[in-house]
């Protein structure tokens, strides 16, 4: 019974970083989807300020959620742990362009949390917002390039049930709850919307 318990409890831990890319897949494909429709906004932000704040700050948990995974990973291989070890780094160009993804990620997203609060009458913000985006942009663009072969298989293996690898549940459960938790910033963030789709209106 010891013995059992013992290689099931190894069986598990070895599991540990497929579930990790897992989660940090299945994340990154909800990302991708929303940061599709976000995008879409700045074809016209005279028409569609108003979407593009409330899918900003809808984002904001999620990218947590996948800042979050991915930091643990790397966590977990420069502390020594063997089954994060054994299962080996990212090739790297991407290791030294994380950082930078990281950086400009929360740059872009805090002014663009600190632009919402503030109104229109913070140009200085605005102006690190999209210097924020500039790099944000083209790191993410190869982030996505090394990584989005292997995202359907990795997304989906959850969403199948797992195919019997522990944790399948919770992953599901952490992503869900980052979706909800960005919908409840999203719909709390609506009374500061007005005075930006003002200032377009305005301005334009």
């Amino acid at each position: 019974m010891e013995v059992r318990a013992h290689r099931v409890a190894r069986s598990s831990t070895a599991a540990a970083p497929e579930g990790n890319s897992r989660i940090s897949a299945l994340t990154g494909a909800v990302l991708l989807v929303l940061l599709a429709v976000e995008g879409a906004t700045l074809l016209s932000l005279q028409t569609f300020i108003s979407w593009h704040i409330v899918v900003g700050m809808l984002l904001v948990p999620i990218v947590l959620l996948k800042i979050g995974s991915t930091g643990y990973r790397m966590l977990r291989y420069y502390t020594g742990r063997e089954e994060y070890v054994r299962a080996g780094p990212p090739p790297l160009p991407l290791r030294l362009l994380g950082p930078v993804l990281v950086f400009a990620t929360a740059g872009l997203f805090a002014t663009g949390i600190a632009l919402v609060a503030l109104g229109p009458g913070a140009p200085f913000v605005l102006l690190l917002h999209k210097a924020s985006f500039a790099v944000w942009v083209a790191a993410l663009s190869v982030h996505v390039l090394a990584h989005v072969v292997r995202i359907p298989g990795l997304a989906a293996a959850d969403l199948r049930g797992g195919d019997g690898l522990p944790g399948s549940r919770l992953r599901l459960t952490l992503v869900a709850g980052a979706i909800a938790a960005g919908a409840i910033v999203a719909v709390a963030t609506l009374p500061l919307v007005s005075p930006w789709a003002h200032w377009v209106g305005t301005s334009g």
